[in-house]
Formats: structure tokens, sequence, C-alpha cells
């Protein structure tokens, strides 16, 4: 009779232990990402500051005083070339960052040091995993979003009050390309070489071919598609509304936040499916 109350004792006990991590188990997961980020912190402060004062001084300063030069301080949708590029390149930002965190450390976790098949053996479900990146990759696009902004502002590449509103754009831009992203990792058994050709043959492309560095309306008409499906066309053209005003049908702002929400959400909630079925095998 001792020994059955001493097994419900601890059967309860078990089973009270595991209420907060089932509760809270994304932030847990959250929790140690930002922990295996501080092996790479260093990496990631450079970045932070080198990259926006070498892009927004090459690109913004370097090239926009030719291009000033030749169109006009406000020849560039009504504005000088820094203020043109400069919501672009804190948007290609954002989705730099993301790409760098919803590839590797996916893969790691599923293959390479697979830490999500033990989380998913503690009390921790297959889709709070998936939540948990996703608020760590948040966190770190909010922080990087937020100092791009804050050098775009000491460059002068800011005339209007709004343009703080772009940080949360930078943000949702990271996460619309991010989360199709990391579904599709999810699923590779083996990175044979996806990954760098998606850096290469994707992420590159539409750096190019999205509105970043001139008008996309300026592409010949046959590779303009690419901005349009491009993430990064959609939230650079919304945060240039933020930053400087730039005129565009509000049609066509409204179908900027619903295409990046819905890339966003929808991809999110595949790579939860993903997870379920791959750890739950």
């Amino acid at each position: 009779m001792t020994e059955l109350t001493t097994t419900s004792a601890d059967s309860s006990s078990a089973i009270r232990a595991a209420v907060k991590p089932r509760r809270f188990g994304a932030w847990y997961v959250a929790e140690h990402r930002f922990r295996v980020m501080r092996s790479y912190l260093q990496t990631v402060i450079v970045t932070a500051f080198g990259y926006p004062l070498l892009y927004l001084f090459a690109l913004g300063v370097g090239l926009g005083s030719l291009v000033d030069q030749t169109q006009g301080p406000q020849g560039v949708g009504g504005v000088s070339y820094l203020a043109f590029v400069a919501p672009a390149l804190l948007c290609t930002a954002a989705v730099t960052v993301a790409s760098e965190e919803f590839t590797y450390p996916v893969m790691l976790g599923f293959k390479w040091n697979p830490t999500f098949f033990g989380m998913n053996a503690a009390p921790i479900a297959p889709g709070q995993i998936i939540d948990g990146i996703v608020i760590s990759v948040t966190v770190r696009l909010l922080l990087a979003s937020t100092l791009y902004y804050v050098i775009m502002v000491l460059f002068g590449a800011v005339p209007s009050a709004a343009g703080v509103v772009a940080i949360l754009v930078g943000t949702l831009g990271g996460l619309a390309f991010g989360a199709p992203v990391m579904a599709y990792v999810a699923t590779l058994e083996q990175d044979t070489g996806q990954i760098a050709m998606l850096m290469r043959f994707v992420l590159l492309p539409m750096t190019l071919f999205s509105g970043t560095f001139f008008p996309l309306a300026s592409m010949p008409g046959y590779l303009q598609w690419i901005g349009w499906i491009s993430p990064l066309w959609h939230s650079t053209e919304l945060a240039r509304v933020f930053t400087y005003g730039s005129v565009e049908p509000i049609w066509l702002t409204v179908v900027h936040i619903l295409y990046l929400a819905a890339l966003f959400v929808v991809f999110w909630m595949w790579a939860r499916r993903v997870a379920v079925r791959r750890l739950n095998k």
C-alpha cells in the first residue's frame, strides 16, 4: 500500500512538473536559442554596427552623391538617393538575419546536433520548438532593425517622423522571408548544398531585383515579376511609405501588409506541421 501511494505521489509530482514546460515551452526554446546566440555574440554585434555604417556610407553617401549629381537631389522617387536606398538596406539586413537564423540553426536542431528530439522527449511539443525559434529570431530582427534605423537617422536618411515604423516593417519582412525558408529546411534530411543554393539563387537575386537599389519600374517588364512576389520588395516599398512618404495607392499598401503577414503565418504553421511529423515518427 505504501509503495502504491509513493508511486501515485511520484506520478502526481511528475505531472505537476510538466505543466510549466507545457505552458511556456516556446519561451524555454527561445531562451535556449538566446544562449546559443551568445556563442557568436561578437559576430552579431560587429555585423549589426558594421553593415549599416558600411552600406549606408558606400551606397547612400558614396554612390548617392553620384546619383544626386545626375538626377538631382530629389531625382529618385522625389527624395535623395540616400533616403531612397536606406529603407531598402534596412529591410535587406532583416532578410539577411532571417536567412541566417532560419537555416543552419534549424538544420542543426533536426540533424547535426538533434537537440529538437531531446526537447520533444521532454514536455515540450514540436510546435513549441518552432514557436521558440520564431520568438528568438523576432527579437533579433527587432534589435537589428532598431539599430539600423538609429544609424539611418544619424545619416539624415529618414525625412519623415513616421519612419520609426520601418523597424516593424523590416522585422515583418524578415519573418515573411524566413518562415518559408524555415519550413523548407525543416523538411531536409541531409544538406547536400541546398542551403547554399538557397542563398545564391534565391536571396541574392531577390536582393538585386526587388527595387532595392533602383525603382522596380525601371527594370524590364519580364523581370519585374521577381519583385512582385518578393517579400523584400513588399517590405521595402512599405518602409519607404513611412520613412519618406513614398506615394502609392492605399490598396497597394494594404497588399504589402497582407502579403507579408500571409507568408509569415502560412509557412510558420507549415513548419509546425513538419516538426510534428518529423519529431513524432
